[in-house]
């Protein structure tokens, strides 16, 4: 089936909300490759997703603020933490575009054994810094040694570090197809289950990367991306999210 359109807003309702949460001053970098790269990350009834004929790497240091269940308010503390995440996009056999996440880093524990031991997401707890002086924000994480990975993902390996660094600049004009394709997705695939999403249209910007020292890529087997310069970097002051239950 082919993919369904690629939408500012979700396509569909989210159902019942399982939870909610807010990504806050994220910045996105992104390298093309070829899809039959990430052919081996992806679980089974998905394929890449492509744009022009290539496929996105995606690293995106954040803020994750206001983790709520069942529409309750954020849970204070442990329902806000530092985040850095690779990702990958993907396309079911519904036509449902959505993202597949190979490494997660989060520098709050109880929420990462949480994810890891519920819906299996592969996160890893890593110890994560954030500043923001004016236009330029900074992002560190250092992998702790004895991190483990859960995920049935390739060749993610424990100790690493990254340091991504970066000046906001204006925003984002006309149409930005391809950064409406890489922002605007609305599910998170994770074995045979489609999570959907819902949120506000991204408010993003352009980024200018300043300081650039990663082993994230290279621990999920995308070392030869971290040597060049990304295709793409943005910048987003944030959304607020909901989910809703799986679906298959």
């Amino acid at each position: 089936m082919d993919a369904e359109p690629v939408t500012p807003l979700a396509p569909r309702p989210v159902g019942r909300t399982v939870f909610t949460q807010t990504w806050a001053e994220l910045t996105f970098l992104h390298w093309a490759v070829e899809p039959e790269r990430v052919v081996p990350y992806l679980p089974p009834g998905t394929r890449p997703d492509t744009f022009g004929g290539k496929t996105y790497v995606g690293l995106v240091p954040f803020l994750m603020r206001d983790i709520g269940l069942l529409g309750s308010p954020g849970v204070p503390f442990l329902g806000s933490f530092r985040e850095t995440n690779v990702r990958l996009y993907s396309v079911d056999e519904k036509g449902r575009r959505g993202v597949v996440f190979v490494s997660l880093d989060a520098d709050r524990l109880v929420p990462v054994l949480v994810a890891r031991l519920g819906p299996g997401l592969p996160y890893i707890w890593s110890s994560m810094g954030y500043e923001r002086e004016g236009d330029r924000v900074t992002y560190r994480c250092a992998r702790r040694p004895y991190a483990k990975r859960l995920s049935r993902a390739p060749r993610v390996t424990g100790p690493a570090h990254s340091l991504i660094q970066v000046t906001v600049g204006e925003p984002v004009g006309g149409t930005g197809e391809l950064e409406q394709w890489l922002t605007a997705r609305w599910g998170l695939h994770q074995g045979s289950y489609y999570w959907p999403n819902a949120h506000e249209t991204w408010p993003l910007r352009r980024a200018r990367l300043e300081t650039f020292d990663d082993q994230i890529l290279a621990a999920a087997g995308f070392g030869d991306l971290a040597a060049r310069t990304p295709d793409s970097v943005l910048f987003s002051p944030g959304v607020h999210a909901t989910f809703g239950p799986r679906v298959r």
